[in-house]
């Protein structure tokens, strides 16, 4: 092979994810549900249809689906305020809200962390960032920083948070074992990364069961990204609540 024709070859690869390990080959979860992603964003609220679909997976309407997701009736069963309390954050530390959309995680983040503190908030929708602009300027918080994601790369810096949060957004994930690797790439040393998202069955609220990816599931993609369970809170009645570290290190649990 000619050097010109190594280098266009070498050019057309794609590159890793910084700080990442190189994705594995699928699990038998990825094998058995397949590869493609529904978007980012996560579960629809209480009474929102799935119709047809607009770019990455949302509804056609973003406008109405970010109100929904702001609703202040998802505060009875999703508990933010009890989330952010067990997830045991310290001022100054740094925080990422994976499928931050409008941000009902992002800005009890902020305030959790305080003025010292940052908050990266990653979503693939740049109609949902425009949002979570608009209520951060809104609120006055200056420690918050929208990230334009990919849909199989959250685009943070190497080593750069002590929490990555991600709720009711995993099913969304293209490929989860290779996105979990590179969010555990972004953690700083004992950092953490917590997964919330719905039951495999029936719930009052939440995306269809088909669309759901069962605890089990999730725990052997986070097996394969080379993630260990540290703690398992168990006061959302409809989720799962999952927090994981690098397998051998030594994470605090909240």
């Amino acid at each position: 092979m000619s050097s010109l024709a190594l280098a266009l070859l070498l050019a057309a690869a794609p590159a890793a994810a910084p700080g990442a390990a190189p994705p594995k080959p699928l699990s038998t979860y990825q094998q058995r549900e397949g590869k493609g992603g529904h978007g980012m964003q996560g579960a629809r609220p209480a009474g929102a249809k799935h119709g047809a679909a607009g770019q990455h997976g949302n509804p056609a309407d973003l406008t109405a689906y970010a109100a929904g997701l702001l609703d202040a009736k998802r505060d009875a069963w999703q508990k933010p305020d009890e989330v952010v309390k067990a997830l045991g954050l310290a001022p100054g530390q740094v925080a990422c809200d994976v499928g931050a959309g409008p941000g009902y995680f992002t800005l009890r983040l902020a305030a959790a962390l305080g003025p010292t503190g940052r908050v990266y908030a990653v979503d693939v929708e740049p109609a949902l960032l425009g949002k979570l602009k608009e209520r951060l300027a809104a609120a006055g918080v200056r420690t918050v920083t929208p990230v334009l994601g990919l849909a199989d790369d959250p685009l943070l810096p190497p080593g750069s948070c002590d929490l990555v949060l991600v709720v009711d957004t995993f099913h969304h994930f293209p490929d989860g074992v290779a996105y979990l690797w590179r969010l555990a790439g972004a953690l700083r040393p004992g950092g953490r990364i917590v997964n919330i998202d719905f039951h495999k069955r029936e719930t009052p609220v939440g995306p269809p069961v088909a669309h759901r990816v069962a605890r089990e599931d999730f725990l052997a993609a986070a097996t394969s990204a080379g993630l260990v369970v540290v703690a398992e809170p168990t006061f959302l009645e409809h989720q799962y609540f999952v927090v994981l570290a690098p397998a051998g290190a030594a994470a605090p649990t909240p």
